[in-house]
C-alpha cells in the first residue's frame, strides 16, 4: 500500500496504490482514498489507471516526473484537486454528499436535467413517490418546451440558460399554446426553483444567475378556483341514489373523507385498526411524516354513525392492531405498488363522484380534494375557529387553512349586515 496525502478540512484525500490485488495485467489499481479520523472512515474511489509499484514511484511519489509521465501525473493532479475542492465546497462533509458530486460527471454541477434525475432518485429512495412524480412531470414539460423551440429535446440545460425571459416564454407557451393552467405552471416552476436552491446550496452554481424574485420572474399565484361544495350541494349527493356499485363506492369513501376531517385517500388507505381509539381514529399525516418529523401531532377524528358504518361495511375481517383497516385500497407488495394501488383508487372515487354529481346537477371538476376543501369551508361556516380547522387539517400555518376557506355565502354576509343595525 502506497499512499500520498493531501488534506482538506476534517477529510484526508489520496492518491492510492492498492496492492491488495493485482489486476491481469500484472499491475495494482489506482484509486482515490478518502480518509476522516472522525468518525474513523476510509473509502476507496476507482480511477482508470493501473501501476506497477515502480510506475508509481516515477510518476507520482517523485518531484521529477519524467517527461512521459507528466500528463499522466496531471490527471491524477486534477482528481485529487477536484476531490479537494468538493470537500472544500461542503458546508459539512458527508461521505454521502462527496460522492453526489465526486462519482459524477465535471458537467452534471451545472445541468439541470442531472439535477432533476438525481433528486427524483432521492425521492424514490425515501418513498415519496407523488412529489417523485412531480418533478418528473417539471422535467417532462420543460423539455417538450424547448423540443416545441427548436426542434429536439437537449440532453444538457445549464442553469445559466434559464433567465427570467426564458422563464416568460415558457409560461406563454404552457398557457397560450397548449392550453395548460397557471396552476401547473406554478407547481413545475416551483420544482426548478428547488433545484437552484439546492444547487446553489451545494455549491454548484452562484446566486448572480437566480432568475426568481423582486425585478426577475415571479412564480404565478395558484389560481383561487372554488374547491367546496355548499351545505345544499353537500345535501343533494349525499341524498342522491348511486346507479351503480362503482357509484355508491366511490360516493361512500367521498363522504368518509369529508366526514373524517377531510383525510385524504392516502390517509385512509394507511388506517390500522390500532388508530382505532373507542371513538375516536388517532393517526398521524403520511405528509406530515415527511415534512415535521420534530412536531409529530396526531390528528383526532371523533366518529359519526355514518363513518363507523363505512368502516363496517369495507374493513378488513382481520382486525390485528397492526392490520390495514381498508386493506384493498393499498394492498401491493412494495412502496411502489402500493402507491399506484392509491392512485388508482383516488382516480376511481374521481370519475364516479364527478358522474354522480354532474346527474344530480352539480357540476365542477369534483375530487377528493374537494372532499378536504368542504370540510374546512363548512366547518367554518357553522361556527368553528379557524385555529380549530387547521389543528383538525393538521396544518402547521393557518395561511394554509385559509386557502382552503370558500368564504362565506352571500346569504350569510346579508344576515350579519341586517343584524349590525338591529340595535
Amino acid at each position: 500500500m502506497v499512499i500520498f496525502d493531501s488534506m482538506s478540512k476534517d477529510a484526508f484525500i489520496s492518491i492510492y496504490l492498492d496492492t491488495r490485488r493485482t489486476k491481469a495485467n500484472g499491475k495494482y489499481p489506482v484509486k482515490l482514498r478518502l480518509f476522516t479520523s472522525y468518525p474513523r472512515k476510509q473509502m476507496l474511489y476507482p480511477t482508470k489507471f493501473d501501476f506497477s509499484m515502480a510506475e508509481f514511484e516515477s510518476i507520482w511519489m517523485t518531484k521529477k516526473t519524467r517527461s512521459e509521465y507528466k500528463s499522466i501525473k496531471f490527471e491524477l493532479q486534477e482528481i485529487e484537486k477536484n476531490a479537494n475542492d468538493i470537500v472544500d465546497s461542503l458546508g459539512t462533509f458527508t461521505f454521502e454528499q462527496f460522492e453526489k458530486k465526486f462519482l459524477r460527471k465535471k458537467s452534471d454541477g451545472t445541468n439541470i436535467l442531472h439535477h432533476y434525475d438525481q433528486y427524483v432518485d432521492e425521492l424514490v429512495k425515501f418513498n415519496q413517490l407523488g412529489t417523485a412524480s412531480n418533478y418528473r412531470l417539471s422535467k417532462k414539460s420543460i423539455l417538450a418546451f424547448i423540443k416545441a423551440s427548436k426542434g429536439k429535446e437537449p440532453k444538457t440545460l445549464l442553469f445559466n440558460e434559464i433567465s427570467s425571459n426564458w422563464l416568460k416564454s415558457y409560461e406563454n407557451y404552457m398557457v397560450n399554446e397548449i392550453g395548460r393552467s397557471y396552476t401547473s405552471v406554478s407547481m413545475y416552476i416551483r420544482a426548478l426553483r428547488t433545484l437552484f436552491n439546492k444547487a446553489i446550496q451545494n455549491g454548484d452554481i452562484t446566486k448572480d444567475i437566480y432568475p426568481f424574485g423582486k425585478g426577475k420572474y415571479s412564480i404565478p399565484s395558484k389560481s383561487n378556483v372554488k374547491k367546496a361544495l355548499n351545505r345544499e350541494e353537500l345535501g343533494i349527493l349525499f341524498k342522491s341514489v348511486p346507479k351503480t356499485i362503482e357509484q355508491e363506492k366511490a360516493k361512500d369513501f367521498w363522504f368518509f373523507s369529508y366526514i373524517c376531517n377531510g383525510m385524504n385517500i392516502k390517509d385512509i388507505a394507511q388506517l390500522k385498526w390500532e388508530n382505532l381509539k373507542g371513538e375516536t381514529i388517532e393517526f398521524i399525516r403520511e405528509k406530515t411524516k415527511r415534512t415535521s418529523v420534530s412536531n409529530l401531532k396526531p390528528v383526532t377524528i371523533h366518529l359519526t354513525e355514518y363513518s363507523k358504518g363505512i368502516i363496517e361495511l369495507y374493513s378488513n375481517p382481520n382486525k390485528g392492531k397492526d392490520q390495514l383497516i381498508f386493506p384493498f385500497i393499498a394492498k401491493g407488495k412494495n412502496e411502489l405498488e402500493r402507491f399506484n394501488k392509491v392512485k388508482n383508487f383516488t382516480k376511481f372515487i374521481n370519475q364516479h363522484m364527478k358522474k354522480l354529481a354532474k346527474e344530480n346537477g352539480i357540476t365542477g371538476d369534483i375530487s377528493t380534494y374537494w372532499a378536504r376543501h368542504s370540510f374546512a369551508t363548512n366547518a367554518i361556516r357553522l361556527g368553528a375557529s379557524i385555529e380549530m380547522v387547521s389543528e383538525s387539517l393538521s396544518h402547521s400555518n393557518i395561511k394554509t387553512t385559509q386557502g382552503y376557506f370558500a368564504g362565506f355565502e352571500e346569504s350569510y354576509k346579508k344576515a350579519i349586515t341586517e343584524e349590525l343595525i338591529n340595535l
